[in-house]
């Protein structure tokens, strides 16, 4: 059970979170504290590469950038260049759609 479990249980469930998650990997995009909105992904093609997305990577969750796409695999990594590998579309839950203070 991660930081994020709670948000993913919901998203599957066909419904939009709003969260404020803490860290600063993805600082310039989403600042440590902000709120973030994120809603299910319904088409996993529609997700486009700097796409922000709520995904497992490895076990660990995180809400990082779509890097790379190749057919079925997407590659995730943060805001500051680090890369946390790739994953199938069951391993992403949610798109960030809007970012607040």
């Amino acid at each position: 059970m991660g930081w994020a479990s709670h948000h993913i249980e919901r998203l599957k469930q066909g419904d939009t979170v709003v969260f404020r998650p803490r860290g600063g990997s993805m600082t310039g995009r989403i600042e440590s504290g902000q709120q973030c909105t994120v809603e299910p992904v319904a088409d996993h093609a529609t997700l486009q590469v700097d796409d922000i997305v709520l995904c497992k990577v490895h076990g660990a969750e995180y809400l990082h950038l779509i890097k790379a796409i190749q057919g079925q695999r997407f590659q995730i990594g943060n805001n500051k260049g680090y890369i946390n590998g790739w994953i199938g579309p069951n391993s992403i839950f949610g798109r960030c759609v809007k970012v607040e203070p």
